[in-house]
């Protein structure tokens, strides 16, 4: 009997012990998609700007023949081979990878419509955080949140902006973001 007291005074004070430690915790402050987003478009703003890879096609090519971003420099002996010349306004508008101011365009052959060249361009940007999802718990108390990272255009010509969105450019892709609590706030911690 005296052992059952026991246990139950002990079961008391273990209960009551815990509510006093649960009383004592602060709950961690929410972190919504908005805050996530926030503080990841503050990540990117702080970093430095950069430029859009554009890879440019068959199609891609006549499009900068047509605005004037590049003209026909000599034929190739090879018929569909040709070196384009980067005009004033072009050199305005890209850099090529390689440097200089022309395009080699080596298809494989004369069907070949895949053969494309990546230029980036002069307009330097800082990359967008869109389509942010609802944060969710992880492991350790941190939080994860997927979004967008996308590529910003703004200050882009319209007719390279318009290459820019031809098939084989990848404007966005999906990130994880990772937030952990500092402080009693949230914070960035890293960007997958």
């Amino acid at each position: 009997m005296k052992n059952t007291l026991n246990l139950k005074v002990l079961a008391v004070a273990a209960a009551l012990g815990a509510g006093l430690l649960l009383s004592g915790c602060k709950s961690a402050p929410e972190l919504t998609a908005a805050q996530a987003q926030a503080l990841i478009q503050a990540k990117y703003d702080a970093a430095p700007a950069v430029g859009a890879n554009i890879v440019i096609d068959d199609a891609g090519m006549q499009q900068g023949v047509h605005a004037k971003y590049w003209d026909l420099a000599k034929p190739n002996p090879v018929k569909y081979w040709a070196d384009f010349k980067l005009t004033a306004e072009g050199k305005k508008a890209v850099k090529l990878l390689k440097g200089g101011d022309v395009i080699e365009w080596r298809p494989e052959n004369a069907q070949d419509k895949k053969f494309s060249i990546v230029v980036t361009t002069v307009a330097t940007n800082h990359l967008k955080a869109k389509d942010v999802k609802d944060p969710s718990d992880d492991v350790g108390g941190t939080k994860t949140v997927v979004f967008s990272e996308a590529v910003s255009l703004d200050g882009v010509p319209a007719a390279l902006a318009d290459i820019a969105h031809n098939p084989g450019n990848k404007l966005a892709s999906k990130k994880t973001a990772t937030f952990a609590l500092d402080g009693g706030a949230w914070k960035l911690q890293s960007i997958n």
